[in-house]
């Protein structure tokens, strides 16, 4: 079975995959697709490589032999931007919500058909090399400044650390200010509708830039929560 790849570029996966047999099968499929396939063994290889080199997607295990999936991933997405897609042998929705909440872009279930495999691939691929494709110019909201090109942030003269996410949820919010956004809003603006049905995992990624951001957590002046509504943004203000 062909399955016609339309982003353009070849995709460079890291899968990081125990069992040795699905991931050579894994492998097989991918590469017969044009995928450019690296495997991981374990979750400390797989973050070392991860790290090292650069790749389009991370294909990743949630029960690892020493460093769980969970771990990898929150502390990939402390240093990387690179799409997640979470590999789970677990039905429960919470355990697919907690891998959400570290930083993966979306999940599949095993046992997992390879077509499906490679189009959830394609998509978080998709969805990334475009919103790198359409972030616009730099802008001025109040004290903030960002460069969607660089994913550079500034607040005042300090600079922000961002993730990728991070940076993409700040320039949602910053083209939005004064308007309540929902989280199923925010996902159709920063994610598309892949994990629609996991917006709670939206919080934590806004409650990690909030803590960036120097806004107090009980009671925030930046990014506010309008109960049952969603979140604004104020403007933060220039120093007088």
């Amino acid at each position: 079975m062909t399955i016609p790849d339309s982003i353009g570029d070849p995709i460079h996966v890291l899968l990081v995959e125990d069992d040795e047999r699905l991931a050579s099968l894994v492998s097989e499929f991918l590469a017969s697709h044009g995928a450019v396939v690296s495997v991981a063994r374990d979750g400390s290889d797989g973050l070392e490589q991860a790290l090292a080199h650069r790749f389009d997607v991370v294909l990743l295990d949630l029960m690892l032999p020493d460093v769980g999936g969970l771990e990898v991933c929150a502390r990939l997405r402390e240093r990387s931007d690179v799409p997640i897609l979470m590999v789970t042998a677990l039905d429960a929705e919470s355990e697919r919500i907690r891998g959400l909440e570290r930083g993966a872009d979306d999940y599949i279930s095993k046992p997992f058909s390879t077509p499906e495999l490679f189009a959830r691939m394609r998509a978080v691929v998709r969805r990334h090399r475009g919103l790198l494709a359409l972030r616009g110019e730099p802008f001025t909201v109040g004290a903030l400044e960002l460069d969607p090109a660089s994913l550079a942030a500034k607040l005042g003269s300090k600079r922000l650390e961002l993730t990728m996410l991070e940076f993409d949820l700040l320039l949602c919010f910053a083209r939005n200010e004064g308007a309540v956004l929902s989280r199923e809003r925010i996902l159709e603006l920063v994610h598309g509708t892949a994990i629609s049905a996991f917006d709670r995992s939206i919080d934590g990624h806004i409650s990690r830039l909030r803590r960036k951001l120097g806004d107090d957590p009980k009671r925030p002046v930046i990014i506010k929560t309008v109960r049952r509504a969603g979140y604004l943004f104020v403007a933060p203000k220039r120093a007088a």
